[in-house]
Parts: structure tokens; sequence; C-alpha cells
């Protein structure tokens, strides 16, 4: 028999990994510094909260494997090839996987507390990981960029060129928009009352 709820769960991942790969791709043109926006997080969040924690790492995968196939890690990938693809879809995996765990953890206390965690959550792990990454992998690479750009230390580089903008745009994105996650939630768990109650009274009249 057709599961009808995984169904809807297919099908709802397959519109958010579509809307996850538009963004990125549209995001690619839109740049704070040296690597475009990440415009893909707050789906991922949603996708996360609605679907679960595993869906937000499919999610991620996605993202990751947009970002590697437009271009925006070449100049990771010309360095360390294998540490760059590791790192990209490994940050965006975590990122929705966190975001989907960390929704169903604090839900049932509060939903809106739960989504805008989760929200938080996406770009906090995305650029946590890319950090750490980049200390263990490319910390020679970066220091040589920073001394270039002439900043004081390799943390100030990362920190304040590489990442700083980047990270607080995508924060403030999906804070702003977080509401839009409670929303969205909200109208599918109404949905699917509304459905459970019509087929109780088919069945039962």
């Amino acid at each position: 028999m057709l599961d009808l709820n995984n169904t809807r769960k297919l099908v709802l991942l397959a519109f958010f990994t579509a809307i996850v790969i538009i963004l990125q791709i549209l995001g690619a043109f839109i740049r704070l510094g040296p690597f475009s926006i990440s415009l893909v997080l707050m789906p991922i969040a949603v996708g996360a909260a609605l679907i679960g924690a595993y869906a937000g790492a499919w999610l991620g995968l996605v993202f990751g494997f947009v970002v590697l196939f437009s271009g925006d890690a070449g100049a990771f990938l010309a360095v360390n090839p294998a540490a760059t693809v590791f790192i990209v879809l490994i940050k965006g995996a975590l990122a929705g996987f966190a975001a989907g765990k960390i929704y169903k953890l604090l839900s049932g206390r509060n939903k809106t507390i739960a989504a805008v965690t989760a929200a938080v959550t996406c770009p906090v792990i995305n650029t946590g990981v890319f950090i750490i990454g980049g200390y263990i992998f490319f910390l020679p690479t970066l220091t040589e960029w920073g001394v270039a750009a002439g900043a004081v230390s390799v943390t100030a580089f990362i920190f304040l060129v590489m990442v700083g903008m980047n990270f607080l745009f995508e924060l403030g994105v999906n804070l702003i928009l977080s509401p839009t996650i409670v929303r969205l939630i909200e109208y599918r768990q109404d949905s699917k009352k509304l459905r459970n109650k019509l087929f109780h009274c088919i069945m039962y009249t």
C-alpha cells in the first residue's frame, strides 16, 4: 500500500531540493567579500524542520554540490581538492542535520523558539565548520592570503575578510525570515489535522 505520509515527504523534499539549487545558483552572483552569499540556508532550515534532520542533511549536501560545481570553491580546490570537497559537503550536511535535530528537540516546548534556533543554527554550523576546516587544512594558504591582503593576522583575515560580512548577512536573513518557518510548520500541521479529521469522519459515518 502507498504510504501517503512518506509520499508527501518525498514530494516536499524534492520541492526544497529544487529551491536550494535555484537559490544557490542565483546567490553565486551576490558577493560580500571573496565568496558568494548563501541564500539557501533558510530553505535548508525550513526543510529540516518540516521533514526532519536527515532531510536537512540531504539539502545541505545538495547545497555543497552546487557550490562545488559552480566554481565558488575554485581557489580552495586548486590548493587541496580532497579537503575542499570534504569541507564543502560536510558543512552543509551538518548545518541541515543540526537544524533538524534542534528543532525536534525544542519544538515540544515552544515552536517559535525551536524555529528561530534552527534558523540560527544553519549559518553558525555552516560557517563554523568552514573556519575549522580552514585552520586544519588550509592554514599556510590562508596565512599567505592574509599577508597579501594586509591583515594583521590569519584569524583577522578569516573572520573579518573571508567570512565576516557573509556570515552576518546570512544570519540576519535567517533571523528576519525565521517567523516564516513557524507559519509554514503551523500551516502544515493544521492541514494534517484537517485531513485526519476528514478521514475519521468518512470512516465513521
